[in-house]
């Protein structure tokens, strides 16, 4: 028997963590801490950052709104979870499902567009360092960050308007714990080959563009670097990178991991696995990344920890 299309669709219901429903405290748990951790620790990136006149340069600027879009990125995901798995009720509207659909492309394409823009500010730092204040002017940092954020917004304003014509089956069950763009044009009983060109398209505008200036940016920065004749001059240099060069791996590592899932596994909770470690692990890991390994941004978040418990 064929399915029925179903065009006035109300609701989608998201089923990425009911295949083990024994372990649904563990997983309310589990997300509530890695939200909890986000938040707080992004926060105390910004405020350390906005409080610290030492750190007013473009590289923190940028690290500054890349918190504030990782603090999104999981606000866009995880609270959701948190209540159908409270309530015990997997369900999510249709609007709401879009709506999330286009939160999250905004999101993650302004990470890349970010990491991006910290990578030719790196570049520009050590390759060009007596016009690097001329260059990483004010205005030009101010404007990256606006251009990255409307490309990232119109980039997921035309997806989600490519997917109010499609038709929807009976079959209403995402296979993910949020509602995932390739997921859920794949339940439509419509054409969706313009919706795929359009994926494939921004993937490469949007991912494998980005990738391939940041390798080229650090292909300059390493070449530069080993010119300078001191061996602590080399190591001050590779320090101003490492912390920006481990978001850029984790960033694009789970990327890769999940595209990698995606091509041999159908295991929904391989798939469940890969999401998660895409969509919510990196945005819980980049303050620890950038306080560990960045001298300023520790020094700071010392001082402003305690200043917050001694005057409080």
């Amino acid at each position: 028997m064929e399915p029925a299309n179903q065009t006035g669709i109300s609701e989608f219901f998201l089923m990425g963590l009911t295949y083990v429903p024994e372990l649904q405290p563990l997983f309310f748990n589990l997300f509530l801490s890695m939200y909890f951790i986000t938040i707080i620790g992004n926060l105390l990136i910004i405020l350390a950052i906005s409080k610290d006149s030492c750190l007013h340069t473009p590289m923190y600027f940028f690290l500054c709104n890349l918190s504030l879009t990782d603090i999104c990125t999981s606000t866009t995901t995880v609270p959701k979870i948190l209540l159908n798995i409270q309530v015990h009720d997997q369900s999510i509207t249709y609007v709401g499902c879009l709506s999330q659909v286009c939160f999250i492309l905004t999101f993650c394409v302004l990470e890349s567009c970010l990491l991006t823009v910290m990578a030719y500010d790196r570049y520009v730092a050590i390759c060009q360092p007596l016009r690097y204040t001329n260059i990483m002017n004010p205005f030009l940092c101010i404007f990256l960050v606006l251009l990255a954020l409307f490309m990232s917004t119109m980039n997921a304003l035309l997806h989600t308007i490519l997917v109010l014509p499609l038709s929807f089956c009976t079959e209403q069950n995402v296979p993910n714990f949020f509602c995932e763009l390739g997921q859920i044009i794949k339940l439509s009983c419509s054409d969706i080959f313009i919706n795929i060109i359009f994926i494939y398209t921004a993937t490469i505008v949007f991912s494998v563009i980005p990738l391939s200036g940041i390798i080229f940016s650090y292909i300059q920065i390493v070449s530069s670097i080993l010119k300078i004749p001191s061996v602590g001059g080399r190591h001050k240099a590779f320090s101003t990178c490492g912390s920006h060069l481990s978001v850029v791996s984790l960033f694009y590592g789970t990327g890769l991991g999940v595209y990698m899932n995606a091509s041999v596994s159908n295991s929904s909770i391989s798939n469940v696995i890969a999401s998660m470690m895409y969509s919510v692990v990196p945005q819980m890991l980049n303050p620890f990344i950038y306080s560990l390994r960045s001298k300023e941004i520790k020094g700071s978040l010392k001082q402003l920890i305690i200043g917050i418990i001694c005057f409080p």
